[in-house]
């Protein structure tokens, strides 16, 4: 087993109570999925949340950091996904509540893209010529 299923393991542990956690292979990490909502990343052995303008407060308290990777152009950053402390990992309950909120910003950011295709659905519709009435 490796750092990464071990911490997918841990994770499935402190939400087991509240819903169904699974994980997908993802650019050599794990994606992670809570009922089907993606809010976290493991790689290389470091759990990384999902946060909102709110939770983020809580990882820049921890002196934590954005999730960096490495492209053609150099380092870049994943500011929506922040890493988890690892004094978390000791504590499932303030785990669950970390995950809780990364859940809940992966929820809202679902949301609102929903919210936007369906406007933009609807004003695609609003262009389309209306079929003229069969003669009768």
């Amino acid at each position: 087993m490796s750092a990464n299923d071990d911490l997918l393991d841990i994770l499935k542990d402190a939400l087991t109570r509240l819903g169904t956690v699974s994980g997908r292979g993802m650019f050599g990490g794990v994606g992670v999925y809570f009922d089907g909502i993606f809010f976290a990343i493991i790689d290389d052995g470091v759990i990384y949340f999902r946060t909102s303008d709110a939770t983020r407060l809580d990882f820049e308290a921890e002196r934590s950091r954005p999730f960096t990777y490495i492209t053609k152009k150099g380092p870049s950053q994943l500011g929506s996904y922040w890493r988890v402390p690892e004094r978390l990992l000791d504590d499932p309950d303030e785990l669950r509540d970390w995950a809780k909120g990364a859940i809940a910003a992966a929820r809202d950011v679902n949301a609102a893209k929903e919210r936007k295709q369906r406007a933009t659905t609807v004003a695609l519709a609003a262009q389309r010529p209306h079929p003229k009435p069969a003669k009768r």
